[in-house]
């Protein structure tokens, strides 16, 4: 029951992220990386959030690699965790979700890890 709820919550959240990023790229345009990157170069409360938000892709990405066993696919699954962040681990979890029948060691571990494979 708790992982049916979190995959609509999941859903609701990427819904809203998504028409979040269509107003801010309307407004502003697609051209993010000058602004995160120049923010961490003037030492200041948004380049620390950045760099924590960076820090927090890496580990995003790190457990995507780890968890497809570090396959070509879990390295290409990483770098997307990497750039499209909450965008990607969203649909990505309730996919996992809907995938192992909400078992929850498997989803987190891995079939290999979870004694699933």
């Amino acid at each position: 029951m708790i992982m049916r709820i979190w995959a609509y919550v999941a859903l609701m959240l990427w819904i809203a992220l998504i028409a979040y990023t269509a107003v801010v790229i309307a407004n502003h345009g697609a051209n993010l990386l000058p602004i995160f990157f120049g923010d961490m170069m003037r030492i200041n409360w948004p380049g620390q959030f950045n760099a924590d938000f960076m820090l927090m892709l890496f580990v995003s990405a790190s457990w995507t690699a780890w968890r497809n066993d570090f396959s070509a696919k879990g390295w290409g699954l990483a770098v997307i965790a990497f750039f499209f962040g909450a965008s990607f681990l969203l649909i990505y979890m309730v996919w996992l979700i809907h995938r192992h029948s909400m078992n929850p060691a498997v989803i987190l571990l891995g079939e290999r890890r979870s004694g699933s494979a």
